[in-house]
């Protein structure tokens, strides 16, 4: 009897599952395959990892579902009945209403001054990302901005919009802040939130071009009542017992590009891929899923930090990988402690900072919480907070103690929530925070994500960058071997490439993480004529 194709995913994440659930639940393919999943952690879920801190249910990963309307995650969600809970979850109610908007100083910032920049940015970025097409916003796409960036077209609508504006007018009350200066910082705040979208660390390394190319899901945005996790153990239910493999990490998978017929440096012929582990075992596979995060693949085709195929990648593979934009976002918890029997009520705050050169800045405000854009309640009236972290300052997060990031965002904290030298509005930042001159904000506990230095992610998704385009990502998701026009290799689909980083227009998502693992379960289908779409 011959032997079962045998196909290992590399990586138990949201493409892995999908494709490993794919696979072993189509009909006419019962039986046909042996099946296994390979994973280095010791969990299953990859970047989706629930958690809970102080009783709350909170997303250490993958966090909203971006957008309701056809989302294949959000059917899930419904069909499993993930969307209710009894215990409180991460944003149960949404965004927050109404964040007060303070700049460093503590001054508040009333819709006068923060509405129009808001409404340009939320413009400029509409057009950016081809939402609208008129040029209501004082630019032309192919104006020949800077560097061909998204942060080039921002800052390019900024000079613009204060260009068109003739009444100039100064604001009172606000200290050694101009008009332009706080306009300023509110837009870096703005752009500041934009880099945790996309996890470009720096907007004019976000490939303008490619940003309309994107596409989302109409509905609202929302989080998953039982937890991003619940999604993960749905897929992997359905697999038996053995057929997911925790803590087997991968050290070097040997395949067979040319169609020889003979041996090949010890790969058994009749299986053409070999996974090494770490831990000196192998593996034999007729076909393989790699679903690693494109952090991964940039480490493992760099030749600095050894090879992870053997032979090597072909170049028009490298190169894309080497192109596309793969960043670092963090996600920062902190719990606020307690004033006393009462529950302190938070305001959701965002936070328009003085830039780290200007000699005006708090000394005490170092540069990583300078470019981060807001500090929320998880929900109303909760007492843990929530912060986002982007490129070097996540980076830099990373590596600080509980105790040095508590004494900074305390310090950040209470100097915004403190009256400034002037008469504040009464019904002003209250809340109980803000009786003295500088009312101290503690927290008692921290929790924080560390995407970054994690060896099996290196980072947390992929995004456009500069040089690269959206053919990039159909390049990374290209099966290998490639045969010559004409030709069929003698092993085909040896390695088959899935993940977020594998899809052009819902890159960065769980949702095309999802897509690209079907993808590739229905490449093997339809190639054993087991047709299923």
């Amino acid at each position: 009897m011959a032997k079962k194709p045998r196909i290992v995913v590399i990586g138990a994440g949201m493409a892995g599952l999908t494709a490993a659930n794919k696979l072993y639940t189509s009909t006419g393919s019962k039986d046909m395959f042996e099946l296994f999943v390979v994973e280095g952690g010791n969990r299953i879920g990859g970047r989706i990892n629930t958690s809970e801190f102080c009783g709350d249910r909170i997303e250490m990963g993958a966090t909203w579902i971006h957008g309701i309307g056809g989302s294949p995650v959000h059917q899930i969600a419904q069909e499993i009945n993930a969307l209710e809970s009894d215990q409180p979850w991460e944003c149960m109610d949404g965004f927050p209403d109404e964040p007060k908007t303070i700049a460093e100083g503590g001054f508040e910032l009333d819709a006068s001054v923060v509405g129009p920049v808001s409404t340009l940015f939320k413009n400029l970025m509409d057009f950016a990302q081809g939402k609208v097409t008129e040029q209501s916003v004082l630019c032309s796409r192919n104006g020949g901005f800077g560097n061909g960036s998204v942060g080039a077209f921002l800052r390019q609508g900024l000079d613009a919009y204060w260009d068109s504006r003739k009444d100039f007018e100064e604001l009172e009350g606000y200290g050694e802040w101009s008009r332009k200066l706080l306009e300023e910082a509110v837009f870096a705040m703005l752009e500041n939130t934009q880099r945790t979208y996309t996890s470009a660390g720096d907007l004019f390394d976000l490939d303008f071009e490619a940003e309309s190319e994107y596409r989302m899901f109409p509905g609202e945005e929302i989080t998953i009542s039982k937890g991003y996790s619940s999604i993960i153990e749905y897929l992997a239910s359905v697999l038996p017992p053995g057929v997911i493999q925790l803590g087997r990490k991968v050290d070097k998978i040997e395949w067979q590009p040319q169609d020889n017929h003979h041996h090949n440096q010890g790969v058994d012929d009749s299986r053409p891929v070999k996974i090494h582990f770490v831990d000196g075992s192998y593996m034999l596979a007729d076909h393989i899923i790699v679903t690693v995060s494109l952090g991964v693949l940039k480490a493992g085709t760099c030749k600095d930090s050894g090879m992870l195929f053997s032979p090597p990648l072909p170049s028009y593979k490298t190169d894309a990988i080497s192109r596309l934009g793969y960043g670092v976002v963090n996600k920062l918890f902190l719990q606020l402690s307690p004033d006393g029997n009462k529950k302190p009520e938070f305001p959701s705050l965002e936070m328009a900072f003085r830039p780290s050169e200007s000699e005006l800045r708090h000394k005490k405000i170092p540069w990583w919480i300078r470019r981060t854009a807001s500090l929320s309640p998880i929900y109303n009236n909760s007492n843990v907070l929530l912060s986002w972290f982007a490129g070097k300052e996540a980076l830099q997060l990373e590596t600080l103690s509980n105790e040095e990031i508590t004494d900074v965002v305390s310090t950040t904290v209470s100097s915004l929530l403190s009256k400034p030298h002037r008469e504040m509005k009464s019904e002003n930042v209250s809340n109980g925070f803000c009786n003295g001159s500088e009312s101290e904000v503690r927290f008692v506990k921290v929790l924080k994500t560390k995407w970054g230095s994690d060896p099996l992610f290196l980072g947390s998704y992929s995004y456009v960058a500069v040089g690269s385009s959206g053919a990039d990502f159909d390049t990374m998701a290209e099966p290998l071997p490639k045969s010559p026009t004409g030709t069929v290799h003698h092993n085909p689909l040896q390695i088959l490439f899935a993940g977020e980083a594998t899809h052009r227009t819902h890159y960065s998502t769980t949702h095309g993480a999802y897509f690209s693992g079907l993808r590739e379960a229905n490449r093997l289908l339809q190639h054993y004529h087991c047709v299923e779409l």
